[in-house]
């Protein structure tokens, strides 16, 4: 039998939970935005039956859980999006600034050589800060499958980039 059938209705659940699912994550993202964007997601994504519930739990204590988990995920992804937009980089010389393009270039070339889904983790993880969560929701694949992906993937991108002699083999 499947225990998502104990659940109320979302529409109940909504009604009832609302204002305490964004209290909690108010309180753990200290905005007010931040928190209820969390909590449209976290009320989206039991409507879409992307959450089981197990009914080991009160529907609240479990619902608690979700609401803290999904918040401590968005801090983590709000830290890491601050870590690298305050990363400022010294004035480049003209030199610099044309090397930093050929760089870029060159690993945009390797990323390209590499399959769609190996492109589409490293992307999301390396270049705009989504944490491994995120990037499975978005790619609807399996936490673990992404993991494994963003290892394969950077194996491949190393290894096409030594092929193209833009980077020297570790000896």
């Amino acid at each position: 039998m499947d225990a998502t059938a104990a659940l109320p209705p979302i529409g109940e659940l909504y009604r009832q939970y609302r204002r305490r699912a964004l209290a909690i994550a108010r309180r753990i993202l200290q905005d007010a935005d931040e928190a209820e964007d969390v909590v449209q997601e976290v009320f989206i994504r039991l409507y879409s039956q992307k959450v089981r519930f197990d009914g080991k739990a009160a529907c609240s204590t479990w619902l608690h859980r979700i609401l803290v988990n999904s918040s401590i995920n968005c801090l983590r992804a709000r830290k890491r999006r601050s870590k690298l937009q305050s990363e400022t980089q010294p004035e480049d010389s003209p030199e610099e600034h044309l090397l930093g393009d050929e760089r870029h270039q060159m690993f945009m070339s390797a990323l390209g050589q590499l399959s769609e889904q190996h492109q589409n983790v490293l992307t999301l993880r390396e270049l705009r800060g989504f944490s491994y969560p995120e990037i499975a929701q978005l790619l609807r694949l399996p936490e673990g499958t992404v993991k494994s992906a963003l290892n394969r993937g950077r194996a491949r991108l190393v290894e096409a980039m030594e092929r193209d002699g833009q980077l020297r083999k570790a000896g």
